[in-house]
């Protein structure tokens, strides 16, 4: 190695440079700097991560009367011209305002980036019985329907230094959406990975998109969908459940391989009791997390049996109210439910969109869903959105964020 040049380091020749710099900016034309917006980063930083994003449904497909694909274009006349980029598995986090309530639900792109590129965005959107706004959003939107979405948000997305070159993913009813995604992703070329899909439904009739998988397939070799069906025996599926037997028939042998799975809560209880028999490290799992944790009551720890309600204080915008509130319900749902608009994006415990402080009473979070820091723990922070009281609380809850 080469000595340092003594010179180059004098400290006296930076002090002299000092008063240079001070004599040219005396020398320099007084004019106004340019908005922080001119700056090509922050240019860059605003397209990529808009705070809202405004646009209209311009297409609806009908695979069924409980599941529609919504495709979305900008709506110009709000503002938005261009949508945001985003990488397959990210999802959106949609502001509805439904009777009085105002609330957000997080629903994954099955549209894939190019396609965004393309001025397109596509949510395919499975009812859920009982479920507040899957039906609202199937019985009320049309073509020609306004959405308030925020930028593409979640981290279910491929990434090479993490992830193995070789992707088995398991995927349960409407968790296909951000498959669809990342299979579309690696045809296009965006996405150097290697995928097989193990997508798990009653029957094949309820399979989605099995028409435009079979195309990727044609044209991509690598990418491969394997349908697994619960209640009945097709030619070419899989019959039973997906377990680590049938993980093991499609896995690399010789080679590392990553787990994505995306579905509903019952999926991953089942899956992961199969996945931790692989013996694959921590980072090969990934776990795309589906909303709300519904029904706490099947969980051993949680100590309410019944249909208890409990008072709930929440401080919002300056404002106190009280609600009353099922211990079954988080406590983002009881405020939806109470026209109570409070910020939230993944409703998963993940993102800290609605990280609230609980000041006084007992909560329950489901340890599968707790995402919550060491600092939250020691000064008293919660996620109201996997969050159920199982006492009189009394929370701080910041204003809400569209």
């Amino acid at each position: 190695m080469s000595k340092p040049n003594l010179r180059t380091l004098n400290p006296i020749k930076f002090l002299k440079m000092d008063g240079i710099r001070k004599q040219k900016i005396e020398k320099a034309e007084a004019k106004p700097l340019p908005p922080l917006s001119s700056y090509k980063p922050n240019q860059i930083a605003a397209a990529l991560h808009p705070k809202r994003q405004f646009l209209i449904v311009d297409k609806i497909i009908e695979h069924s009367s409980d599941v529609k694909t919504f495709v979305f274009v900008p709506d110009a006349a709000k503002g938005t011209t261009a949508l945001a980029y985003f990488s397959a598995g990210q999802y959106l986090s949609l502001t509805l305002k439904i009777g009085q309530a105002t609330v957000t639900r997080p629903y994954s792109l099955s549209s894939s980036p190019k396609e965004s590129l393309e001025g397109k965005y596509t949510l395919t959107i499975k009812r859920v019985d009982g479920g507040l706004v899957t039906n609202y959003i199937l019985d009320n939107w049309n073509v020609g329907t306004e959405v308030i979405a925020s930028a593409p948000l979640g981290d279910f997305t491929y990434e090479p230094l993490r992830d193995a070159k070789k992707v088995i993913g398991l995927a349960g009813g409407s968790g296909i959406t951000p498959f669809f995604s990342l299979a579309k992703a690696i045809a296009d070329g965006d996405e150097d990975a290697e995928l097989t899909l193990l997508y798990g439904s009653r029957t094949k009739a309820d399979v989605l998109f099995l028409q435009e998988f079979s195309e990727i397939e044609k044209k991509c070799n690598k990418f491969r969908l394997v349908n697994v069906l619960s209640n009945e025996e097709a030619e070419g599926c899989e019959h039973g459940f997906i377990t680590a037997d049938l993980i093991r028939k499609y896995a690399p042998e010789d080679e590392p391989y990553s787990i994505f799975m995306c579905g509903p809560q019952a999926m991953y209880d089942f899956a992961d009791k199969e996945i931790a028999t692989l013996g694959l490290r921590r980072k090969f799992v990934r776990h795309e997390l589906f909303g709300e944790y519904h029904n706490p009551q099947r969980n051993e720890d949680y100590p309410i049996k019944g249909t208890e309600t409990f008072k709930i204080t929440v401080r919002i915008a300056g404002e106190t109210k009280t609600i009353e509130a099922s211990a079954n319900d988080t406590i983002l749902c009881s405020l939806e439910k109470n026209g109570i608009a409070a910020p939230a994006r993944c409703r998963s415990g993940i993102c800290g969109w609605c990280h609230s402080r609980l000041i006084s009473g007992d909560v329950y979070v489901p340890k599968s869903v707790d995402g919550r820091r060491l600092a939250d723990f020691k000064f008293g922070y919660i996620h109201p959105c996997c969050t159920y009281p199982i006492s009189d609380v009394e929370i701080d809850v910041p204003p809400f964020r569209s």
